[in-house]
């Protein structure tokens, strides 16, 4: 059989990650990989094991705008006639798709062919694309045990295998989470879309805070650029020691150190705080495709593992009170963070791979 798969996922972290993982995965087993993607994902992929990328033409349009759907459609046919040719050069065993709009043209162009194909789903909620193909292609994985918005048909023969995270925070599942004792250690993240909310509130909220709990303090936080400096400010006038960033690299080394994460619930923050077992306060972006970020924080509240709260009933006053009662209480953070962990798959990309393998052969 050629090992070679190709992997195919839109132009997000949260598409390429898991993607890279998969693709790490496979590698190790001796396959080659090839990664389908768009311009975007060229941003991610810089550390991808592909011995090539193929860069497909893709584009979304919304339902409300016939014309933009007809010039999205040219533009995603173009793409399937640029896989089906790379894919008759290349002659793939398998070909993975992990979603968005990037990543159709190439599971389009592998149906047409009859080539054996696989998707993931790394949300609660089947996307849009992955709902689409889910009934054509061979298999479905997926990350959550809730699989929302798939037919009945398709939920009963998805495979729950977890979200693939990289080897760095899989290694943060075997480390023991230890509940505060002195210093009180708050990683606050924002996710790709959405940040300026949590940039703007949380130092806010933070600076609300009893003084004996804030100088016990050492806040790691994303923020938009244009927000880092009224948050250090904030965080400076509350006596607060602070570190913010745009983009933490070493995300594993922070989450290792936190006691209590803030974030966004998309479905890369949601795995990766089951697998390192950290407690949570998480804010479902409003916004959300589908909703699927409520949906995702959901496993997670349910385990005992996050507190939610909801944009619209979220406040400077309400955030201030939910880090009260949780830094008080180092022993509800202990309970949270063991409800975490209890619903981790650790070893996803295994899993998705052993189904990948199954299915080229």
């Amino acid at each position: 059989m050629n090992k070679l798969a190709i992997v195919a996922a839109g132009g997000t972290g949260g598409h390429l990650f898991p993607a890279q993982a998969l693709a790490e995965a496979l590698a190790a087993r001796g396959w080659r990989i090839v990664l389908a993607t768009d311009e975007r994902g060229a941003l991610y992929a810089d550390k991808f094991p592909a011995q090539e990328r193929l860069a497909l033409s893709a584009a979304t349009a919304k339902a409300n705008d016939p014309l933009g759907m007809v010039k999205a459609g040219v533009v995603v046919l173009q793409g399937v006639m640029e896989a089906r040719a790379a894919f008759k050069r290349l002659d793939p065993a398998v070909v993975v798709g992990f979603g968005g709009y990037p990543a159709l043209p190439a599971l389009l162009g592998a149906l047409s062919q009859g080539r054996r194909t696989v998707i993931h789903e790394q949300n609660a909620v089947l996307g849009r694309v992955n709902r689409f193909l889910a009934s054509k292609v061979d298999e479905v994985a997926c990350a959550f045990p809730t699989l929302e918005m798939a037919k009945p048909s398709v939920k009963s023969r998805a495979h729950v295998v977890g979200n693939p995270v990289r080897p760095p925070v899989r290694a943060l599942y075997d480390v023991p989470y230890m509940p505060p004792e002195v210093q009180l250690r708050i990683l606050v993240t924002g996710g790709s879309q959405g940040a300026r909310l949590l940039s703007e509130l949380i130092p806010e909220a933070v600076a609300k805070l009893p003084e004996d709990l804030r100088s016990r303090l050492k806040v790691f936080q994303q923020a938009r650029p244009e927000s880092m400096e009224q948050a250090r400010k904030t965080y400076r006038n509350a006596m607060v020691d602070c570190e913010v960033a745009p983009f933490f690299r070493d995300m594993a080394g922070y989450l290792r150190q936190s006691h209590l994460v803030i974030g966004r619930s998309g479905a890369s923050t949601c795995t990766e705080l089951a697998v390192a077992g950290r407690p949570s306060i998480l804010v479902p972006l409003k916004i959300a495709a589908d909703d699927h970020q409520r949906f995702n924080a959901k496993l997670l509240e349910e385990a005992g593992g996050a507190a939610v709260c909801l944009e619209d009933e979220l406040t400077v006053d309400a955030m201030a009170g939910a880090l009260n009662a949780l830094l008080k209480d180092p022993e509800r953070l202990g309970r949270m963070a063991a409800g975490a962990r209890s619903v981790a798959k650790p070893d996803a990309a295994e899993a998705l791979a052993d189904l990948v393998e199954r299915t080229a052969r």
